[in-house]
């Protein structure tokens, strides 16, 4: 099968002819549909120290094309999507079934013994699968696991509809959790974004307000919009300095949700947070429930990422594709259709 590999750090990713992976007791070979690039994807291949021949992807949507020893309620042919998590099921995380949260967790994607989905065929574990149902577009699918980050994110927050929320950054995390912070019922969603073709996506995905932070004080921003400070804040960007930032825009008792994920040391000053009592929590990967619930509410209308999607493109495409995403970060999701226009 033909799969995009890493080779190493100072090199695109490879097309490469590889062999196609075969389903072992309870599991299932998928031919994939589409894959997101995800953010993590491009950290890792500019600075993680990742072995070479591993294949990325692990938001992926595609249809079972084989079936392992062992499986039950499963079918070639069925639409699906797979949590990318491989859990220890030991540790107090697993114990408790929060497989996120593993000691020893392994995303697809990340390991030669679980290649991903930026190639024509991967093999997931049933325990990980869920339907894609009918009305549900493989572009829809293929962005499950990041909208089920920023669900999960929104969730754990105290959202009502007096909350003046505010999201920093627009990505892929910052434009999901928008959508879950309009359907949670915040009075009012605005979001600090430094670029306009992401604050425009914002708008289009139903923020109240876009701002520039580079144009005037935050703070002062969301005061003329809202008339207070926020009460939730996320941070979706992972750079220092914007827990800082979140800090000093927050109101008091406020509570502060960092699901960016810095890879650099960071300081903020806690006496402003102990000054008005705030809440700084930080939220990491998702659950079971969290997929099924994204699932439901693309199914019912409820949650319509189509803005999100920037392009699609096939594998050829891809290391080019991926290299311009280090260095510009431009658009908000881009999805590979590694089966040619077939699915």
């Amino acid at each position: 099968m033909r799969a995009a590999v890493f080779t190493s750090n100072s090199e695109p990713l490879a097309i490469r002819d590889i062999e196609r992976p075969r389903p072992g007791r309870g599991e299932v070979g998928l031919q994939v549909a589409r894959v997101g690039i995800c953010g993590s994807d491009l950290h890792v291949k500019e600075y993680g120290g990742m072995p070479e021949g591993i294949v990325f992807g692990h938001e992926f949507a595609g249809v079972i094309s084989e079936l392992g020893e062992g499986t039950q309620g499963w079918q070639v042919g069925d639409r699906v999507v797979s949590l990318p998590i491989h859990h220890c099921g030991k540790c107090e995380a697993c114990l408790q079934d929060k497989i996120g949260l593993c000691e020893q967790i392994i995303f697809t994607g990340y390991s030669l013994d679980h290649s991903g989905g930026y190639a024509e065929y991967s093999v997931v574990p049933t325990h990980s699968l869920h339907k894609v149902p009918e009305g549900v577009s493989f572009d829809s699918a293929a962005m499950v696991e990041p909208l089920s980050v920023s669900r999960r994110a929104v969730t754990r927050t105290p959202i009502n509809n007096d909350s003046v929320v505010l999201v920093i950054g627009t990505g892929p995390i910052g434009a999901g959790v928008v959508q879950f912070a309009r359907l949670a019922g915040a009075a009012k969603v605005i979001v600090s974004e430094m670029t306009e073709e992401r604050r425009e996506l914002a708008l289009a995905l139903g923020a109240d307000a876009a701002i520039d932070p580079s144009s005037a004080p935050v703070a002062d921003q969301i005061v003329e919009i809202a008339g207070r400070r926020s009460d939730v804040i996320f941070e979706c960007v992972g750079v220092p300095n914007l827990i800082q930032q979140a800090i000093e825009v927050a109101a008091y008792e406020a509570t502060i949700m960092v699901v960016g994920v810095c890879f650099q040391e960071d300081r903020f000053q806690p006496s402003m947070a102990v000054k008005r009592e705030l809440t700084i929590k930080f939220s990491n990967c998702y659950a079971h429930e969290d997929f099924a619930a994204v699932l439901d509410a693309l199914e019912t209308g409820g949650l319509d990422p189509s803005a999100m999607h920037t392009a699609t493109i096939g594998l050829d495409a891809l290391p080019k594709v991926f290299e311009d995403l280090i260095t510009t970060k431009s658009g908000c999701k881009t999805l590979i259709d590694p089966s040619g226009g077939v699915l």
